[in-house]
């Protein structure tokens, strides 16, 4: 079971990856991870088409959702909340800015919006089980880093919403965001040009040079090969349809 808290209000809980072809990312990260997917489900909020949730050893790890038209796949790191209406309307007097056409009433269990500097993230009403079952182990969700152009904006938006504190972390190139003394998430200062503003997603792995490669053949592709760092080896790749995963193997 994950070590990390998916269960408080406040804490990152959940990942998906929205696609064109649904069907196609299940089959890629299927292979790709060992993953199993429950039933399809209908996508929330009557969007059109279905939900794939994903698991590994029979527990919650991601899902596989349809992405509306015209919109490009990309992976979605969802935050807890109470009340999704409440919140939403509190990331609108903190700058942030709803993108999807999801409702705020009573019954609305997500909400897609982008935080003050512009980049896309989720809003969930999770309860129960409903959310990350396992993580940090090998291919499972690890950690979500949030790549920004205004790391002092996206810190105020972030507090505001969820309380976060930042913690310069020494001799390394991002800081950690801090709740109730838990570290929920990372952030690092980009120039939106080497490294486009987003929300990433780091998988646990056995073997980056592996995955990599398993990666390549299934059609995918790679766009920073393996490198070390400080305790890993990590990889960025890229799925068939575009949507991009940083994969993070331990090495110490």
């Amino acid at each position: 079971m994950t070590a990390r808290d998916t269960s408080s209000v406040g804490a990152p809980c959940w990942v998906d990856t929205w696609q064109p072809d649904p069907r196609a990312a299940r089959d890629f990260y299927g292979l790709l991870f060992g993953w199993t997917f429950d039933d399809p489900v209908p996508m929330p909020s009557g969007l059109d088409g279905y939900y794939h949730a994903a698991r590994l050893r029979g527990q919650l790890v991601a899902g596989i959702g349809q992405a509306p038209p015209q919109s490009p796949p990309g992976w979605l790191t969802h935050v807890r909340v109470v009340d999704v209406g409440e919140a939403l309307a509190r990331a609108e007097r903190a700058g942030g800015k709803r993108l999807a056409p999801f409702g705020a009433g009573p019954d609305d269990r997500i909400a897609v919006l982008a935080d003050a500097t512009g980049i896309p993230f989720c809003l969930r009403r999770a309860e129960g089980n409903d959310g990350a079952q396992l993580a940090n182990e090998p291919n499972s969700w690890a950690m979500s880093s949030l790549h920004t152009t205004d790391v002092g904006r996206a810190q105020a938006f972030y507090r505001a919403m969820f309380d976060w504190e930042l913690e310069p972390v020494a001799d390394a190139p991002f800081s950690r965001w801090l709740r109730s003394g838990r570290v929920v998430a990372v952030v690092s200062a980009t120039d939106g040009v080497t490294v486009p503003p987003h929300w990433s997603v780091n998988f646990a792995v056995r073997d980056a040079d592996a995955i990599a490669r398993q990666a390549v053949t299934l059609g995918g592709g790679i766009l920073m090969a393996p490198t070390d760092s400080p305790g890993f080896r990590s990889a960025v790749i890229r799925d068939p349809q575009g949507g991009t995963i940083a994969v993070s193997a331990a090495t110490g």
